[in-house]
């Protein structure tokens, strides 16, 4: 078995699609080259197209979905900020984490795992928040959460919203739903390799943006003026040229397919999995009426496994079949499956590949 023969199921990275991965054998350009800004430019127009958005601070980050994270965080709260968290899993927990950091106030909002976020709990927790926070798609439960509710209730509050495994793979409508900043990750549902986070910031949010001492590198304050400048950039950082164009050849590839036929696919290929896994005695894990269609979070009932252990038959899936699913995490750690359905890996033939080689291992 060989590193390309590789299908990726777990809860990211996926496979990506074939012309992200021939972009970034392109010839180099420095990252002030004008061939380079016009590149970067059609990018961020083709990011503010799958974000649903018109922002004009619309790009991605130099780093992976964590440091999109961090970027949204860092920029626009600090100390004596109040900022109200839903946390329904292990990324909702994270933004407290990266919040408490900027001297903020996190309030969290703690739900069971497997269930989606509670709007009302999340405005009474506080009557006058700085941001709201919350995770669209929350890829330790496979939940998705009503960001439109969250948006039609955050009042004065900016609205920050976690879209990792939702960006290009769910319903997303950022200027409809009044979401104010958003990052992501290229490794999900947009089928590029792991390495920028594309974020997005509303003009409202923009008049908000705080002075950042505690990151030179995150500071949005200095990054739009290389990211949305005109004529001769303002340098900051060196770009990450060749994984910048191959997230413009991904968006290109997911924009020509259409976004929304690029949806129905990652919804159709993720009910073939649930109902796959459900004939194999599987159960589901996420609330009925919120499961994500990219990423299936799996329930394994006692006994359903015999004598393996599921961290053996996820082993023996990769060794033997070349194929990756991911495990649980926190309190589901050894209790539930993550499969994805994502990018160039969301596709009929691998869910029918996946069911058959579970198949061999548990006969």
């Amino acid at each position: 078995m060989t590193l390309s023969d590789r299908i990726l199921m777990g809860p990211g990275p996926c496979n990506p699609y074939p012309e992200a991965v021939q972009a970034l054998g392109r010839p180099m350009l420095g990252h002030l080259d004008p061939e380079f800004i016009a590149i970067l430019d059609e990018t961020n127009e083709r990011l503010r197209q799958v974000f649903r958005t018109s922002n004009a601070l619309t790009f991605p980050v130099s780093g992976t979905g964590s440091a999109g994270m961090e970027a949204a965080v860092v920029n626009f709260v600090g100390p004596g900020d109040t900022v109200v968290v839903a946390v329904n899993g292990v990324f909702g927990g994270r933004m407290v984490d990266v919040i408490g950091r900027t001297g903020a106030t996190a309030i969290p909002v703690d739900h069971e795992w497997g269930q989606p976020v509670d709007i009302d709990r999340m405005v009474a927790a506080h009557d006058s928040p700085t941001v709201f926070a919350m995770v669209h798609a929350e890829t330790s439960t496979g939940v998705e959460s009503d960001v439109a509710s969250m948006g039609a209730a955050k009042g004065d509050a900016l609205l920050l919203v976690d879209c990792v495994t939702s960006l290009g793979g769910v319903d997303l409508r950022i200027d409809e739903w009044g979401v104010d900043v958003a990052y992501s990750g290229t490794q999900k549902c947009l089928g590029v390799a792991p390495g920028l986070a594309p974020l997005t910031v509303s003009d409202r949010a923009i008049e908000r943006i705080k002075p950042t001492p505690q990151s030179w590198y995150l500071d949005l304050n200095m990054i739009a003026n290389y990211v949305t400048g005109s004529g001769a950039r303002a340098y900051h950082h060196t770009a990450p040229i060749s994984m910048i164009m191959s997230l413009h050849a991904g968006l290109g590839a997911v924009l020509d397919e259409g976004l929304d036929q690029v949806r129905q696919r990652h919804q159709t290929v993720g009910d073939a999995m649930k109902a796959g896994m459900q004939d194999l005695g599987f159960e589901l894990f996420a609330a009925d009426g919120h499961r994500l269609a990219p990423l299936s979070s799996i329930s394994i009932p006692e006994g359903r496994l015999g004598s393996l252990g599921e961290a053996e038959v996820r082993s023996r899936l990769l060794s033997d079949f070349g194929i990756e699913i991911g495990g649980g995490l926190g309190p589901v750690a050894g209790k539930v499956w993550r499969i994805g359905t994502m990018g160039h890996t969301a596709r009929q033939r691998n869910v029918t590949t996946l069911l058959a080689a579970l198949t061999t291992i548990l006969e």
